[in-house]
């Protein structure tokens, strides 16, 4: 597939921000299975936009902004070539060791009742690693309801659990936990899903796992929708959890009243050539 996205965040104050300051992983990076044919970074004011290292291979940029700051938009826009590859992730940039992706974060902190769901659902006898993992991945999707109304971006994934109720960063985080309970490296993965409803104005983008699989390699699994990862998938950032892969993260001064709007827009291309 060759998809078009455009993702924009607008930051409103009700009262001027005097400073702000903005880290963002907004740029997907080639693998195997995508290849970025255009891409761009658009800031709405008057800044210098500055890539800077990120341990986990993700391509992150920063910008400081002076105010008075009323109104403050970020667009991300491109294009990706995209391929089924069956989930599995190869060609990416690895900077950190497999078994980093076994520690526990705030945000991915088992408890005994998701403990017991982990080894419960991937239990059946003379199953090898990847078809456990498949079993956890189906469960999951079985047994918590997505609502977006029902969490916030700091609701662990024991909480989310325990209400049986999320949107995809919740069901990516219980995946990551129940994985690392079982030893097995499990990472955040942040990105864009083409829906093939045709509902292609979304209002935030799409977040899945992966986990690493002994003689596959990493192998995207996304809880979410109960499947692997094909070429309807877009991925930018890779972390510990939704913080770590978070698109946009930052601090201001100042700026009583903020509110936030996300817009993401996604066509297929390939599909409107075929058509035409």
């Amino acid at each position: 597939m060759r998809l078009k996205i455009h993702h924009t965040t607008r930051y409103r104050y009700e009262s001027p921000a005097t400073y702000a300051i903005q880290v963002l992983r907004l740029t997907p990076r080639d693998h195997k299975g995508q290849y970025v044919c255009d891409w761009r970074l658009d800031i709405n004011a008057d800044c210098k936009l500055e890539a800077i290292p990120d341990s986990y291979g993700n391509r992150t940029h920063s910008f400081s902004v002076d105010g008075p700051i009323e109104d403050l938009t970020i667009s991300a826009v491109g294009e990706v070539e995209t391929n089924d590859t069956s989930g599995i992730v190869s060609g990416t940039r690895e900077r950190l060791p497999k078994a980093l992706y076994l520690r526990e974060t705030s945000l991915t902190e088992a408890n005994p009742e998701l403990r017991t769901f982990a080894a419960d659902t991937t239990s059946s006898p003379g199953q090898d690693l990847l078809a456990r993992v498949h079993a956890l991945n189906a469960g999951i999707h079985k047994a918590v309801r997505f609502d977006v109304s029902a969490t916030e971006t700091t609701t662990t994934a024991a909480d989310a659990f325990t209400h049986r109720h999320g949107v995809c960063q919740d069901l990516a985080h219980i995946f990551i936990t129940c994985c690392r309970e079982l030893d097995i490296p499990a990472r955040y993965v942040g990105g864009y899903m083409f829906r093939s409803d045709g509902e292609n104005q979304q209002s935030a983008g799409h977040a899945w796992a992966e986990a690493w699989i002994d003689g596959i390699g990493w192998v995207a699994f996304d809880p979410a929708h109960g499947l692997c990862p094909d070429d309807a998938y877009v991925r930018v950032a890779v972390g510990l959890d939704f913080l770590a892969a978070s698109p946009i993260r930052g601090v201001r001064y100042g700026g009583v009243g903020e509110s936030m709007e996300v817009s993401v827009q996604i066509e297929d291309l390939s599909a409107e050539r075929v058509a035409s």
